[in-house]
């Protein structure tokens, strides 16, 4: 008769006990794709930090034979999510799974599946309509683990995109104003312009008075005001690294000898020759140190109006980038896009070989009232997105 295999033990972090436990887990563990990037996270001796400014949050850990060997992070909040066939915006209490992590030696032994299970119990136990995840399109094994297994349906395919901090500031067009609004003014925008947004979460006033949040910027052309120009656009900023770090623990060869190469052509070229537009043109913006870690800035609420929202997009991103060049820890700014924003990815500077193209968002009702609500969660539906910076 063969031997039972022991089943981990499924229970709530602990933060004496755990903390160093879960911190060794996280650098064990390697994200991306094997073939391209492998991004390690210091949480700065917060494992939770992720969630922690989420409205309700919770973070499981699973032990066999008293060796941590997984985790998992869970939070709730309301947003607004439009149903197929129903005009408006409605509410919906939902659930965000991030953080699943299982020690490469523990793998395939169900210790994942215990823990998404856990997580969706806290869940129903909370009331949740939906439970949602995000994850690379490509990684096979969380794909399988949520749709095959766990009944999640593919739900949005938005778009990362990854911009490096460069040592020069970027040059903004003259033609346009620039202010940053208050914390209540950003409020009032937010709610008129982006509230039937999907996932636009209804406690934004406290993203936006947030300490993290340093700040809502408008765009709008010169000699004009907000209020009465017919182009506009906005966007705040999220100081992603006053939670956590990251760094990049593995990169193509392209990544290095470019990295490499671009550092040795800034020192050929002193900043005394840059005022020649002809060597501007052939000097490569010297990239960061990805390898040590560090902090990024993270652009969410990119909303704009009007035939000159593409460069008045731009011009915010070239604002963003000059404003990060002051912080010595911010070496990336990040933004995600989706749904009719996607038009505007092509004015938001990135760098390709860092950006992921398609994210993908996974989704599964844990209420089903009707066949109007199951369907929802099938069709992939046309309204832009909002994306949380709490969630990032």
């Amino acid at each position: 008769m063969g031997l039972n295999k022991p089943r981990p033990i499924i229970r709530s972090y602990d933060k004496q006990v755990d903390r160093a436990r879960v911190e060794d887990l996280e650098r064990r563990c390697e994200v991306g794709p094997t073939e391209r990037i492998f991004l390690f996270t210091d949480t700065m001796g917060d494992p939770i930090c992720r969630i922690r400014n989420s409205p309700m949050y919770k973070m499981l850990v699973a032990e066999l034979d008293k060796e941590l060997v997984g985790v998992i992070q869970g939070s709730i909040k309301v947003v607004t999510m439009n149903k197929l066939g129903v005009s408006g915006a409605g509410g919906a209490k939902v659930g965000y799974i991030l953080g699943l992590r299982v020690s490469p030696h523990h793998r395939r032994k169900g210790i994942g599946s215990s823990l998404v299970r856990e997580v969706e119990e806290w869940f129903v136990s909370n009331e949740v309509d939906y439970s949602y995840m995000a994850t690379e399109k490509d990684n096979k094994a969380s794909v399988k683990l949520f749709v095959e297994k766990f009944g999640y349906n593919k739900f949005r395919t938005p778009a990362i995109l990854v911009n490096p901090v460069q040592n020069r500031a970027s040059h903004i067009s003259s033609n346009v104003e620039i202010s940053k609004v208050k914390v209540e003014e950003a409020e009032c925008l937010y709610r008129k312009f982006m509230s039937s947004a999907e996932f636009f979460p209804k406690d934004i006033n406290d993203i936006l008075s947030n300490k993290l949040s340093l700040g809502t910027w408008v765009a709008y052309p010169k000699g004009e005001s907000l209020g009465s120009s017919s182009s506009w656009a906005m966007v705040s900023v999220w100081n992603t690294g006053g939670l956590f770090k990251l760094w990049l623990g593995k990169a193509p060869l392209s990544c290095l000898i470019y990295t490499k190469s671009s550092r040795l052509i800034s020192r050929l070229f002193p900043s005394s020759c840059f005022n020649n537009k002809f060597i501007i043109k052939l000097v490569p913006p010297c990239i960061p140190n990805f390898f040590n870690p560090f902090g990024f800035y993270f652009m969410y609420g990119v909303h704009s109006e009007g035939p000159l929202s593409g460069k008045l997009v731009r011009s915010l991103c070239q604002f963003v980038h000059n404003m990060a060049i002051a912080s010595k820890d911010c070496k990336a700014i990040v933004t995600e896009v989706g749904g009719h924003e996607f038009e505007l990815r092509h004015h938001i500077p990135h760098w390709k070989l860092l950006s992921c193209p398609e994210d993908l968002w996974c989704i599964k009702a844990l209420k089903i009232k009707d066949h109007e609500e199951e369907g929802f969660t099938k069709t992939p539906p046309s309204k832009p997105l909002f994306v949380d910076p709490r969630e990032v």
